[in-house]
C-alpha cells in the first residue's frame, strides 16, 4: 500500500510522480531484467529461511519441555544451522547480483547523460554550471541507483517475509496475531506524512550539493584560483563557501533526523508489541492454552513482522527520494539538442572546397530551448535572447584563399566563424562548404574538413602526447613529432624531461601562452582540416611569440581554404579578401590596398591601430 501510494500520491507541494517517469525507469531496467529477476528469486528464499528459523527455535524449547529424544533436540540444532549456512551464502549471492544491478544502472545512467550532454550546442555549455551538471552524473545517478540496489531487494524480501510470518503467526495463535497487529495504525502514521517531507529535503539537498559542487569546480580551476588570488577577499571566499556547506549540513541533519525519529517511533511500536506478545502468549501458556515453544515462535516471528513493515515503510521514502534523483537526470536527458545530424546528412566532397555565406541571418537561442534553471543555478531562466546578430551576411572564399574578418570587439566575427563549424545554425541563409549545406553535412565529415584555432586554445589536464592525438586516430609519435617541427614547438617539447608524456596541467597552465598557442597549432596540423578558422590567434601573444605562432599558422593554412578573426590588421595584409563587420553586417569588403584607398571604416581601424603603435602610418601603408 505504500509503495502504490508512492507511485500514485502526491508529496507535500501537491505534484505528482508521473507514470512516464516510472515507465522510463523501467526502460533503463529492462536490459538487467534476467539478473533482477535472479535477485527477486534469490531475496524470497532468503525471506522463506527468515521465518524457518523462528519455528524451529520454537520446536527446540517444546522439545526441550516436552521431555523428547535428545536426537530430536540436537536434529533441530543441525537444520538451524544448515539454515543459517545457506542464509549466509545466499545473502552474499544477493548482495552481489543487487552490486552488478546497481553498478550497471550507474554504467547505463551516466553513459546516457554523458552521450546525451556531448550532442548539446554550445550554447548550453555557455550557459550551465559545470558543478551542477556534474552533479546530475554523480549525486543524482547514484541516488537513482539505490532504488535498485538496495529498495527493490527490501521490498521483495521483506514483502515476502511479511507475508509468510502473519501466515505462520495466525496458523499458531490467531488470536495473539490479531492483538499485535493493533499497533498498526500507529506504525502506519508516520510512513505515510514522512515520505513526502523526506522527498522535498531530498530535492533541496541535491540543489544544495550541485551548488557546493560549482564553486569548488570553479574555485579549483586554474583560471578560477587565480582569479580568486588577484581579486578576491580569502575571508569573504571562505564565508560564502561555507554558507553553502552550511546549507547542505542543515538539509542533511533535518534529512536524517527525519529518518532516525520515524525509525525510533516504528522499533518502539514494534517493543510494544514484543512486549503484548509475551504478556498475553506467556499468559496463556500459562493456562494451557498455548506450548512455550510457541510463545517464543510468536514473540521471534514479531520481529519478523515489524521489521519488514519497518523496512517497507522506508523503502515508500527510499523510492521517493530515488524517483526524485530519476527526476533529475532525466531533466537533462530531456533537453532537446537544437543541432541533429538529418536523416539524409552526407559527407563533403573530396578536394579542396569553398566557403560560402548566402543571405545568413542569426540570433542566438534563448534559455529556455537550451538550459535548465537548475542547471543555472537560478530560480527563473534569463528571458533575454533571439535578437538578431547578424544580419544578411553574404561571402564566399574560394579554395585555398583565405577571408579575413575584421572589426570591433562584439561585432559578428567569432558569431561567424562558429557557424562555419556549425557549433549553432543559422535562422534563414546558408552557410555551405564545397557547395553542400552544413546542415546536410555528417558531423564526421564536418569534423574532418573544418579545423579551427581559438584566442585560448583549450588543452585537457593530461599529456602532450593525448591532447595532440585527440585530432586523429591512430596518429603515431613520428607524426606527432612533425606537427611540433611544423608548429615550431619541437625543441620545446624535446627539452621536457618526460618529453611527449609531459603533463601540460589544466587548460595547460604548465605551458607559456605561445606554446600553447603553437600546441593547438600542431593539433590543428594533425588534424589536416580542408578549412581552417583562426579566431584572434595571435591577439594576446608578444610581439616575439606572435613571430613563432604566425609562422605555425602560415604553415597550417598553406593550401587550405582559411577564413581568419584578425585584432592586429598587420597579421592579414595579405588575404584574398578582407571583410570589414560592423553591428552584425558586411560594411566594407576588399584587398589590403582597396580598402585602405577606400578610406573607410577598414583605413579607419588601420590608422588608429598603428597610431596607438607608434608607427609611422605612411610607412605602414
Amino acid at each position: 500500500m505504500a509503495m502504490w501510494r508512492t507511485m500514485k500520491g502526491q508529496d507535500n507541494k501537491g505534484r505528482k510522480i508521473s507514470g512516464r517517469t516510472v515507465r522510463r525507469i523501467a526502460t533503463f531496467a529492462r536490459p538487467h531484467r534476467g539478473a533482477i529477476t535472479a535477485f527477486v528469486l534469490v531475496s524470497v528464499v532468503l525471506a522463506v529461511l527468515g521465518v524457518v528459523t523462528p519455528v524451529l527455535a520454537g520446536r527446540v524449547v517444546n522439545a526441550i519441555t516436552g521431555g523428547h529424544d535428545v536426537s530430536v533436540v540436537v536434529w533441530l540444532a543441525v537444520a538451524i544451522a544448515v539454515v543459517a549456512v545457506a542464509d549466509a551464502g545466499l545473502s552474499l549471492l544477493s548482495r552481489l547480483q543487487s552490486s552488478r544491478i546497481g553498478e550497471g544502472l550507474i554504467y547505463d545512467l551516466r553513459t546516457a547523460v554523458y552521450d546525451h550532454v556531448q550532442t548539446m550546442p554550445l550554447a548550453f555549455f555557455t550557459r550551465t554550471r559545470t558543478g551542477a551538471l556534474v552533479s546530475r552524473l554523480n549525486t543524482d545517478v547514484i541516488g537513482a541507483q539505490r532504488a535498485f540496489a538496495g529498495t527493490l531487494s527490501g521490498v521483495v524480501s521483506n514483502l515476502v517475509s511479511l507475508l509468510l510470518t502473519v501466515g505462520v503467526m495466525v496458523t499458531i495463535s490467531w488470536q495473539v496475531t490479531v492483538l499485535s497487529l493493533l499497533l498498526l495504525p500507529i506504525f502506519l502514521i508516520p510512513a505515510r506524512a514522512m515520505g513526502g517531507k523526506l522527498a522535498a529535503l531530498q530535492r533541496q539537498s541535491a540543489q544544495y550539493n550541485a551548488q557546493m559542487s560549482t564553486r569548488m569546480t570553479e574555485r579549483f580551476s586554474a583560471g578560477g584560483a587565480t582569479l580568486v588570488k588577484l581579486y578576491s577577499d580569502p575571508v569573504e571566499e571562505s564565508r560564502e563557501f561555507a554558507a553553502r556547506a552550511d546549507d547542505v549540513r542543515g538539509i542533511g541533519i533535518r534529512a536524517t533526523m527525519l529518518q532516525t525519529t520515524f525509525v525510533t517511533a516504528l522499533t518502539l511500536v514494534s517493543a510494544l508489541a514484543l512486549a503484548l506478545v509475551y504478556g498475553v502468549g506467556g499468559a496463556q501458556a500459562i493456562l494451557g492454552h498455548l506450548d512455550a515453544g510457541s510463545v517464543v515462535a510468536l514473540g521471534m516471528l514479531l520481529t519478523r513482522l515489524y521489521t519488514p513493515l519497518t523496512m517497507l515503510a522506508n523503502a515508500h521514502m527510499d523510492i521517493m527520494s530515488a524517483i526524485v534523483s530519476f527526476e533529475r537526470v532525466f531533466e537533462v536527458l530531456d533537453i532537446k539538442p537544437l543541432i541533429a545530424e538529418r536523416a539524409t546528412a552526407r559527407a563533403l566532397p573530396e578536394g579542396p572546397v569553398a566557403v560560402e555565406f548566402d543571405h545568413v541571418n542569426f540570433s542566438y537561442p534563448s534559455a529556455e530551448k537550451v538550459s535548465l534553471a537548475s542547471l543555472e543555478d537560478v530560480a527563473v531562466l534569463d528571458s533575454r535572447g533571439g535578437e538578431e546578430v547578424l544580419h544578411d551576411v553574404s561571402f564566399r572564399a574560394a579554395p585555398g584563399h583565405t577571408v579575413a574578418l575584421v572589426g570591433s570587439s562584439g561585432a559578428g566575427k567569432s558569431t561567424i566563424a562558429q557557424l562555419v563549424a556549425r557549433l549553432y545554425d543559422v535562422d534563414s541563409g546558408e552557410v555551405s562548404i564545397g557547395g553542400q549545406d552544413v546542415r546536410d553535412t555528417t558531423f564526421e565529415s564536418l569534423r574532418h574538413t573544418v579545423g579551427m584555432v581559438m584566442q585560448d586554445g583549450h588543452l585537457f589536464h593530461d599529456t602532450i602526447r593525448a591532447n595532440l592525438s585527440v585530432a586523429r586516430e591512430g596518429v603515431t609519435d613520428a607524426d606527432l613529432w612533425d606537427a611540433l617541427d611544423r608548429s615550431r614547438l619541437r625543441h620545446v617539447i624535446a627539452s621536457l624531461p618526460d618529453g611527449l608524456d609531459t603533463v601540460v596541467g589544466e587548460r595547460g597552465y604548465r605551458l607559456s601562452g605561445g606554446e600553447r598557442q603553437r600546441l593547438t597549432i600542431a593539433r590543428l596540423l594533425l588534424a589536416r582540416p580542408r578549412v581552417v578558422i583562426l579566431d584572434e590567434a595571435t591577439s594576446a601573444l608578444d610581439s616575439t611569440n606572435e613571430a613563432h605562432v604566425q609562422a605555425a599558422l602560415d604553415e597550417a593554412m598553406s593550401g587550405r581554404t582559411a577564413v581568419v578573426i584578425a585584432h592586429r590588421l598587420s597579421t592579414i595584409r595579405q588575404a584574398d579578401q578582407i571583410l570589414v563587420i560592423e553591428a552584425g553586417r558586411i560594411v566594407e569588403r576588399g584587398s589590403h590596398t582597396e580598402l585602405l584607398a577606400r578610406g573607410g571604416r577598414y583605413a579607419e581601424l588601420h590608422d588608429t591601430q598603428f597610431a596607438a603603435n607608434g608607427r609611422d602610418h605612411d610607412a605602414a601603408r
